[in-house]
């Protein structure tokens, strides 16, 4: 595969910047196969995706940055990010002890699904290390209680730091991240829970749905931010379900959703299609 740089921008919207980004790439001979860009016209933002090939491209790799920030990013207020094809993003997994996502995840992985890295997986429970072995992944377990809490997001931070870890899926991980570690990974925190939020909350969700008699149940994949289940979302969709549907095949259909729902925000992530803008998302096709 070519080598291709990927450029995500966002910046206040003037005339010419579209004009101007793509001459700095067919000027120093990069041939361009992507490109999206949308305006907020609410917020009169200007957002851009761009990818190019670095075959025969002018700008050596390690002064793409540079010279974009010097010529564009100042001139036009951008905010952006460089990234590069032939560098695999490292994804860390956190999970509890339901395994319906972690087994999708690892499925997709294993059959070369995703251009990425697992080089760990983090635990606050011991019973999903029989699926990292059978992978081939390290796990980690990191128990964690009220009074621990601090002390193990501090260990755990370093393990990450020390595998260089690009960004983490909560792959149902049962516990609330302090503010501390999502700072240290900011919009590169994924999470999956059901829709019913915040009408039915708790740890009974498609009970306390089935006794109401929903007609629809859905599932969310969202960024973290210190603000519970409300970061900006990534990705969603919905089953319909009705009278003939038990709590059993609520769950199940519930489960299912989170599957999906969880992989596509992940490839999306890994894809370098996300775009987060305050507490929403751009994501290109």
């Amino acid at each position: 595969m070519m080598t291709t740089a990927k450029l995500l921008l966002h910046c206040p919207d003037k005339p010419g910047i579209l004009a101007e980004v793509t001459d700095f790439i067919t000027v120093n001979k990069g041939n361009i196969v992507y490109l999206d860009q949308y305006v907020d016209h609410v917020e009169n933002i200007f957002f851009m995706r761009i990818e190019w090939e670095l075959k025969d491209f002018l700008i050596p790799k390690e002064k793409i940055e540079d010279y974009f920030s010097t010529l564009y990013a100042q001139k036009y207020e951008m905010h952006f990010r460089l990234y590069f094809s032939d560098v695999k993003p490292r994804m860390a997994l956190f999970v509890s002890k339901m395994s319906h996502c972690l087994f999708d995840i690892l499925a997709r992985y294993t059959a070369g699904e995703w251009h990425v890295e697992i080089p760990l997986i983090i635990s606050n429970h011991p019973d999903l290390a029989p699926v990292a072995e059978r992978f081939g992944i390290p796990f980690h377990v990191f128990p964690v209680t009220k009074e621990n809490k601090a002390e193990q997001e501090q260990a755990e931070l370093k393990l990450l730091a020390e595998n260089n870890i690009s960004f983490i899926v909560l792959a149902r991980y049962m516990q609330v991240l302090s503010e501390t570690m999502i700072e240290a990974f900011p919009n590169k925190i994924i999470n999956i829970h059901h829709s019913f939020l915040p009408a039915f909350v708790g740890a009974r969700p498609y009970h306390a749905a089935f006794q109401r008699g929903v007609k629809i149940i859905g599932a969310t994949s969202h960024y973290v931010t210190s603000e519970l289940d409300a970061g900006p979302i990534i990705e969603q969709d919905v089953v319909r379900i009705s009278h003939k549907d038990t709590v059993e095949d609520l769950v199940n259909k519930g489960k299912d959703l989170e599957k999906i729902v969880l992989s596509r925000a992940v490839q999306k992530h890994i894809e370098r299609k996300v775009l987060a803008y305050k507490n929403k998302t751009v994501v290109f096709n």
